[in-house]
């Protein structure tokens, strides 16, 4: 999953920041990460496969869209292309150096104790979810007010705020909503049938 999260990067997102962005995320744990501690992809690797299975739904929620209107064919214009990588591929940046592996003891098959590792979390920048992922990639190149909406609440209900502003922003903000609902997918549809 890490080559194809970079030719994606690598073929869409151009603006100023990104070669610098790109280059930190490989000597982060980024692509070695797990998704979460115990529920979707908590497996290394799963927050680069994660973040990729977010980009593909949306593009293809982009592609539906489009096709819905006209009717030739479905080609997205390179500031489409831009975005959807933008929010699909780093909506979930704020995970990077998020956990550690820690030791925990469970009975094998055979009824013995044994050791096995585990996900645990450790935030080294308590900042939030969708904010801190906005935090870290303004460091290192603009987002357009359309972008920074999208990831900042692609969380969407699920979070813990306000229902009314999650809401608010999913009306102002379609990208909002598209993000959060690429992600739901991902998360809870196509990643839990690789899991069964």
């Amino acid at each position: 999953m890490k080559e194809q999260f970079i030719e994606i990067f690598n073929d869409h997102i151009r603006r100023p920041g990104a070669d610098a962005l790109l280059a930190w995320l490989e000597k982060s744990d980024f692509f070695t990460a797990p998704a979460s501690t115990r529920f979707h992809l908590s497996e290394p690797g799963g927050l680069v496969k994660h973040s990729v299975h977010v980009y593909e739904r949306l593009r293809e929620m982009f592609s539906n869209e489009l096709e819905r209107n006209t009717d030739g064919p479905v080609i997205l214009s390179d500031e489409d292309e831009e975005k959807i990588a933008i929010c699909g591929l780093l909506h979930d940046i704020c995970k990077v150096n998020f956990y550690d592996v820690e030791m925990r003891n469970r009975k094998n098959e055979r009824g013995q104790w044994e050791k096995y590792p585990y996900y645990v979390v450790n935030d080294q920048l308590p900042y939030g979810h969708g904010e801190k992922s906005v935090y870290i990639i303004s460091g290192f190149m603009k987002l357009t007010r359309e972008e920074t909406m999208a990831i900042r609440w692609h969380m969407g209900f699920s979070g813990p705020e306000d229902a009314r502003t999650v809401g608010q922003a999913f009306q102002k903000y379609p990208l909002a909503f598209a993000l959060a609902t690429a992600d739901m997918e991902a998360s809870y549809f196509l990643e839990n049938e690789e899991n069964l």
